[in-house]
C-alpha cells in the first residue's frame, strides 16, 4: 500500500499535547473523548466545543499515542493552516494513514469545492476502517454544509460536545499541566495568570513554557515576583 503524500506535509505535533497531561475530569465530556479516542472499536467520532477547549489537544494526543505506540502512520491536518488548498490534493489517497485527524472542520466545511470531496474521503475511509475524528466549533447541522449525503455522515457516529472550562477548571488545568512539567504552581500564582492573561488555552500553556524555561534556567520556583518578572506583567 503507498503511503499518502499527505503524510509528507511539514505538520508538527505539540509534544505536550497527550492524553497524559490532558486535564480531564472524570465524568466530563473531555474524559469520555479522551476514551473514545482510545477505543480502537471506534472508527469515527466528532468532537464539537469552544476554541479553548481542548479539541486540538485531544486530536494531537490521539495522533501522538498512535506515532509513538502500536499504531505508526496517523496524520493530523489542522484546516486552519490548509483550508487555501484544494481539498482534493490534501485528501487524496488519506485512507491509507491508520487514523485521519481533521481540525477546524468549520473553516471548509460550507466550501462547495470541499464538501464533495469530504464526502468521498469519508466513504473511503469508511472502507479502509481507517479511525476518523473530526472536531469542529459547532454541530454538523450548524455547519453550513449543503451536500446532504455529507451531512449525513458527519452525523453517523459517536459525537461529543465539550465544556467550556470554568474559573476553577481553567486554575486546575495550568496547575495539572504545570505539575506534568514537575513545577509548582500556587493558586495565588495560577489565578494572577489567569487574570492577567488572555483565556484560551494556547496562550496559557505558551506562558507556563516561558516559565518552564526560565524556572531551570534560573533554579528559581514560580513565586508571584519572579512570574512578573519573567513574563513582564
Amino acid at each position: 500500500m503507498n503511503s499518502p503524500r499527505q503524510l509528507s506535509l511539514a505538520v508538527e505535533l505539540d509534544d505536550q499535547a497527550t492524553f497524559d497531561n490532558f486535564y480531564a475530569p472524570r465524568g466530563t465530556p473531555q474524559h469520555l473523548a479522551s476514551l473514545v479516542l482510545q477505543d480502537e472499536r471506534q472508527y469515527y467520532c466528532f468532537l464539537i466545543g469552544a476554541e479553548g477547549s481542548g479539541l486540538s489537544h485531544l486530536l494531537q494526543a490521539a495522533c501522538q499515542r498512535t506515532a509513538l505506540g502500536r499504531n505508526a502512520g496517523a496524520v493530523y491536518l489542522p484546516l486552519a493552516d490548509l483550508a487555501d488548498y484544494p481539498a482534493t490534493d490534501i485528501l487524496e489517497g488519506l485512507e491509507s494513514a491508520t487514523m485521519v485527524c481533521l481540525d477546524d472542520l468549520q473553516l471548509v466545511a460550507d466550501k462547495p469545492d470541499w464538501q464533495e470531496p469530504l464526502f468521498h474521503f469519508f466513504n473511503r475511509c469508511r472502507d479502509a476502517k481507517t479511525k476518523l475524528v473530526i472536531a469542529a466549533h459547532e454541530v454538523p447541522d450548524h455547519l453550513g454544509v449543503i451536500l446532504p449525503d455529507l451531512l449525513s455522515r458527519l452525523k453517523s457516529g459517536v459525537a461529543l460536545q465539550m465544556q467550556q472550562y470554568k474559573n476553577d477548571d481553567q486554575r486546575r488545568l495550568l496547575q495539572h499541566r504545570a505539575s506534568v512539567r514537575g513545577l509548582y504552581l500556587s493558586d495565588e500564582v495560577a489565578v494572577f495568570l489567569l487574570n492577567r492573561l488572555p483565556r484560551n488555552t494556547s496562550d496559557l500553556m505558551a506562558a507556563l513554557a516561558t516559565l518552564d524555561g526560565a524556572s531551570l534556567q534560573e533554579q528559581r520556583r514560580l513565586t508571584l515576583p519572579f512570574v512578573k518578572s519573567v513574563l513582564a506583567l
